[in-house]
């Protein structure tokens, strides 16, 4: 038995909670999987796992040494790293949670650089604009982007961009263009429902954040169906730069309130917690963050 191996297998299984799904995700069949632990048990001498149909559950044993195996691993993992890395090549694969609009306008010919010029590495693309869970998932990472980081998020912060008030002309000429965000009780706004603060937006006045409160008759969870909407001249929109600028180059909308700055979105590298990054990940990381750099996020 390769006890490192073993060890992080181990790991993978108390975080997934399901033999089968680490099987899968490895490539290899369930009784490989199964039969590493109970070697790893049998070296040690204790029970690590309950297994029941459902579910894995830890013992309290277990649960101990997976945290003493994070330790061991991270360690290793920086050791080979550190004396190794200007002879590595990253490999194998990564599995990545990507916002919708930004993932497919932003970082899509940035992730098809990088497979060029990394073809040892395999890139499992998911595309959606919900939280992930990262470990039960079993995502190596995910790009979110937002204001407010939730207790324990581990991230890297890859770049930033901004909110932007909008509406077309036709709108503004049929019911006036609001001059501050408490006016805006007064219009139609059009509100994100992925975000829970959908019903009040965030301005910057008088040197601190204040939120307006904002009536909305049509709500979407895709920014790209509400600058339609607020194109066709259905109300005000708030939305991220990087969906509101084809809009306003094209002149279907107008920016709106540029005296008060609504609050900077932040574009972050959402990671497992406790877990040690492969070097795959640290490199498309990087890879990433320089990409953004270049391309002015």
């Amino acid at each position: 038995m390769d006890r490192l191996e073993a060890m992080s297998l181990f790991v993978r299984v108390a975080e997934r909670g399901n033999f089968a799904a680490v099987a899968e995700q490895l490539g290899v069949a369930r009784s490989v999987v199964t039969r590493q632990i109970a070697a790893l048990e049998t070296h040690l001498g204790i029970k690590l796992m309950t297994r029941s149909t459902r579910r894995l559950a830890l013992t309290s044993a277990g649960a101990v040494y997976l945290e003493k195996c994070r330790v061991i691993l991270n360690l290793v993992e920086a050791a080979e790293t550190d004396v190794a890395e200007e002879h590595l090549t990253p490999r194998g694969n990564l599995r990545i949670g990507l916002p919708l609009i930004f993932g497919l306008k932003r970082l899509l010919p940035g992730l098809l650089d990088f497979a060029q010029r990394y073809p040892e590495v395999s890139l499992d693309m998911d595309y959606t604009d919900r939280r992930l869970n990262l470990i039960e998932e079993g995502f190596d990472l995910s790009i979110r982007i937002t204001d407010r980081l939730e207790p324990g998020d581990i991230v890297r912060k890859l770049g930033s961009c901004r909110l932007l008030v909008v509406a077309a002309p036709d709108y503004l000429a049929r019911h006036g263009r609001p001059q501050h965000p408490a006016e805006l009780k007064h219009h139609e706004c059009l509100t994100y429902t992925n975000d829970a603060r959908n019903a009040s937006w965030l301005f910057q006045a008088e040197g601190r954040l204040e939120p307006v409160d904002v009536r909305s008759r049509i709500s979407a969870n895709n920014g790209d169906a509400l600058m339609e909407a607020a194109a066709s001249g259905m109300g005000i929109a708030l939305q991220p730069d990087f969906i509101v600028e084809p809009f306003l180059a094209a002149g279907k909308v107008k920016a709106l309130l540029e005296s008060f700055t609504p609050p900077t979105l932040g574009v972050y590298a959402l990671l497992p917690s406790n877990r040690y990054m492969p070097y795959r990940v640290r490199v498309l990381i990087d890879f990433l963050a320089a990409w953004l750099k270049g391309a002015g996020s």
